[in-house]
């Protein structure tokens, strides 16, 4: 066992005495995460736990301290002798968890002490950027938020196709052990098996650029990018009064250039909103290519609605059947005193599997754990 995977094991009894919920099935599905993100990076590290083993809200200050604690311990020099599994590699890693649990049970000092650790004093830039709002980013800290961006994994799960290919799987391979028979004589010695082929599940992105999500818009498109970059099977759309395919001008390497691209290609940015006459363009244009059962479709929009409720509510319905699972991102949660008392939102709402965040780097990072942790 590393010394990393000692930390974690330590992490999650610390957790656990502190008053969190993390029983054994979480902490291996933190484990499981972890493999699908950088563990050098702080950052990647800290949402991924602490998406899968906060809760409540008010366990947050809980978990920030004692993962503070936790990634300082880790960070401890490794000394040239531990590599394998001896005895003293497993005493050294428990002295560095023990040393991590009791630096957790420390109460943390006021935000204004001079004795402010120096690890709170070095975070990066874009550590201090996760809980930022989207709308109050700087062109610099934008640039910093494209980079953290294109760090993201999204791996949202395999579907299985009705194709087969040679594997151990459930079917055996009649054309395969005829083939094989023909070395022995006829007499069938091995039985290859067969098992279903799968292909990475599609990813359908509709973004609201609509005047309400103007403070979003710019962000969101780097978020479409990145995605498309990242992901073999991406979609995307962008909609205000009408709905433009943009998965062409995302293909683009460069961001500027398809930041540009998109730009040109949309005619109504920053104007009205209608949702339910842009899913009713998307069923009828563009369905049997982009929407299929095992598609998972994200919709980007602050949920301000100028058309018809009864047209949206019924264009979700249809939506909702077409595809594996509906993901609601709105960037208005988390702000003060919102609610999601909108006509539209009301009517959209019952056919929605997720609705969450999308108003700062920290919920994007949340989105791509949540995505790979789907049921596949």
């Amino acid at each position: 066992m590393s010394n990393f995977q000692r930390q974690l094991l330590v992490f999650g009894r610390v957790l656990r005495s502190l008053g969190l919920d993390t029983h054994a099935g979480r902490m291996l599905d933190a484990t499981e995460a972890l493999l699908c993100v950088d563990i050098r990076r702080r950052n990647d590290v800290y949402h991924t736990l602490r998406a899968l083993l906060v809760h409540r809200h008010e366990d947050l200050a809980t978990f920030d301290r004692a993962f503070e604690a936790f990634w300082k311990a880790g960070q401890q020099p490794v000394s040239e002798t531990e590599r394998g599994e001896s005895t003293a590699d497993a005493q050294a890693g428990d002295r560095t968890a023990a040393d991590a649990e009791r630096v957790v049970r420390i109460d943390p000092p006021p935000a204004s002490d001079a004795s402010q650790t120096g690890a709170e004093r070095t975070w990066s830039n874009t550590e201090t950027l996760s809980g930022k709002d989207f709308s109050t980013f700087t062109p610099d800290e934008i640039a910093l938020g494209r980079a953290a961006l294109d760090r993201l994994v999204w791996r949202p799960g395999l579907r299985r196709t009705r194709r087969w290919t040679r594997g151990v799987g459930p079917r055996v391979d009649l054309k395969g052990v005829l083939a094989r028979s023909l070395r022995t004589g006829g007499d069938p010695v091995t039985l290859p098996r067969l098992l279903r082929r799968t292909k990475p599940r599609p990813l359908v992105l509709l973004c609201d650029v609509s005047g309400s999500m103007e403070r979003y818009s710019r962000m969101l498109v780097h978020f479409v990018h990145a995605i498309s970059r990242r992901h073999p099977r991406v979609e995307a759309f962008l909609f205000s009064t009408r709905l433009t395919r943009i998965t062409r001008q995302l293909r683009s390497g460069r961001l500027d250039d398809a930041v540009t691209a998109v730009a040109r290609a949309v005619p109504d940015w920053s104007g009205g909103t209608r949702i339910g006459s842009a899913l009713r363009e998307l069923h009828q244009l563009w369905s049997r290519r982009v929407l299929r059962g095992s598609s998972i479709v994200l919709i980007v929009s602050d949920g301000w609605d100028r058309g018809d409720p009864a047209e949206l509510r019924d264009e979700m319905a249809r939506l909702n059947r077409s595809c594996r699972r509906v993901v609601w991102l709105n960037p208005l949660i988390g702000t003060p005193d919102y609610a999601p008392l909108t006509r539209g939102l009301q009517a959209a709402l019952p056919f929605v599997d997720d609705f969450l965040p999308a108003r700062n780097l920290g919920n994007l990072a949340d989105l791509a754990i949540h995505l790979n942790a789907l049921d596949h």
